[in-house]
């Protein structure tokens, strides 16, 4: 029996010059270059949408109130026209459900379209670089200002980009909150010291996230701390549509005149111009092969498609394509993987909707009274309620109480209650028994609660029930 312990060789690993590479290096900031195509122009057009959703939809009214509002006080989440409660809580998880199964779908399918086109770190980034590009100039601008001493001007170019970033930031925030706090409102008592102290706090908080995530971060989000970027590569597989160098097309490498015979001297269609990596957002070099952090946004497609234009080469040297395809062989289009993703996110979504469109526009909740029974004046047996009624639709109804599960049981009070849209009732009620048709000390009841108006067009049949116990004395 061998007991020596096994030695591991520790030594920091060394360069070709035998010089000690550190393993935790400084992070190399990275200026991204600007560029023309057509992806970049679908990322435009998808992220002007994102916008105008996310800035535009605050300020939509729905009858008496904002049209998407997360009334977190009275517990009531408006979507337009509809109203939630947290009874409805399970239907967002339902929601939380579906979205991810789409991801998963998506993902398979085109890899990660997400992270490049509409994941919030990625627009919010390439509005960020728009400001840094208008503010300091393009990327060799840009590297030559860092390079010099601070000037008057350099001051005056990276204040007005620090201005841009955290007037976007703010806007942000601003309306983040807004969701939760009415935006009309909310503007005009933040900007002249009359807003809940929360309301700055989280103003604040999303305008330094948003600063922090978008300006300076960047690409350190979606390589070190998003987990999508992580268990994103299990769901790919070789017919995923992935961005990538063709290197049986572009090797050898090299630089030539725009009319030289390349092949006839062994190169390859890449020029090694570098454009691929001066445009990436993440700083990578996509002639490297698929890497974790590719984003997917497709701008070294751009930027080389235009160098291929000016050689009048072929275009597609980096191109969304799949391992199958750059292997030579046939893509899959469909496979068990994907359909299966497939066949369950409609199924999902049948579901979600089938209850979205059958759930309960009134709730029902009865409690009783802490007094366990009474003795009335005629020697019936009394029990005392408190029941609840909330209306979730936008339209005021009338309900009619009714009570159940004892012989000769008498209700009185709420055997009609008005509840107005969205707004929650509660009443007395009073149920009674003769003594001899009690068969025990403890009998369960039954309350049921009916639309006086559920036969019109407009109105969802809404009976409900809840249970209860009537307490009596005991029969031993």
């Amino acid at each position: 029996m061998n007991d020596r312990i096994e030695l591991h060789n520790i030594t920091p690993p060394t360069d070709s010059q035998g010089d000690t590479v550190d393993l935790y290096a400084p992070r190399e900031k990275i200026y991204t270059r600007a560029f023309t195509g057509l992806f970049r122009n679908v990322r435009m057009a998808g992220g002007a949408l994102l916008f105008l959703l996310y800035f535009g939809t605050v300020w939509l009214e729905w009858g008496n109130h904002q049209a998407v509002w997360w009334n977190l006080p009275e517990r009531k989440f408006y979507i337009f026209g509809a109203t939630f409660w947290p009874q409805d809580f399970i239907l967002l998880s339902g929601i939380l459900i579906v979205s991810a199964f789409g991801l998963f779908f998506i993902t398979v399918w085109a890899g990660r379209v997400w992270c490049g086109y509409t994941c919030p770190q990625s627009v919010w980034t390439w509005v960020f670089m728009w400001c840094e590009k208008l503010t300091e100039g393009d990327r060799h601008q840009r590297i030559k200002r860092d390079k010099l001493p601070m000037t008057g001007n350099t001051f005056m170019r990276k204040a007005a980009k620090h201005s841009l970033w955290v007037f976007i930031g703010s806007a942000t925030g601003l309306t983040f909150v807004g969701y939760f706090s009415p935006i009309r409102e909310l503007l005009g008592d933040f900007f002249i010291g009359q807003a809940d102290g929360w309301a700055y706090f989280w103003v604040g908080f999303f305008t330094l996230a948003t600063y922090a995530n978008a300006g300076w971060l960047r690409e350190q989000v979606c390589i070190h701390m998003c987990p999508y970027a992580r268990f994103q590569s299990v769901m790919f597989d070789k017919d995923t549509l992935i961005v990538s160098y063709d290197p049986r097309r572009g090797e050898p490498r090299g630089a030539r005149k725009k009319d030289l015979d390349y092949p006839a001297r062994g190169l390859g269609d890449c020029i090694d111009c570098t454009m691929c990596v001066q445009v990436c957002p993440t700083g990578i070099d996509i002639r490297d092969g698929l890497q974790i952090a590719c984003i997917g946004c497709a701008a070294c497609i751009d930027a080389c498609d235009t160098v291929m234009d000016k050689m009048n080469y072929p275009r597609g040297l980096v191109s969304y394509t799949t391992e199958h395809a750059l292997a030579g062989q046939v893509t899959r289009r469909l496979r068990p993987r994907l359909i299966g993703y497939g066949a369950v996110l409609l199924i999902m979504i049948g579901l979600l909707t089938v209850a979205f469109m059958t759930r309960p526009l009134v709730g029902l909740d009865v409690s009783k009274d802490r007094m366990l029974y009474r003795e009335g004046t005629d020697g019936r047996i009394e029990n005392v309620y408190s029941v609840k009624i909330i209306n979730k639709d936008q339209l005021d109804h009338t309900y009619a109480l009714d009570a159940s599960g004892l012989p000769g049981l008498k209700l009185q009070g709420g055997q009609a209650v008005k509840v107005p849209a969205g707004e929650i009732v509660s009443v007395p009620v009073q149920l009674s028994v003769a003594p001899e048709q009690l068969p025990a000390g403890s009998q369960e009841v039954i309350f049921t609660l009916k639309d006086t108006a559920a036969d019109r067009s407009n109105s969802r049949d809404t009976d409900v029930h809840a249970k209860s116990r009537f307490i009596g004395p005991s029969t031993r």
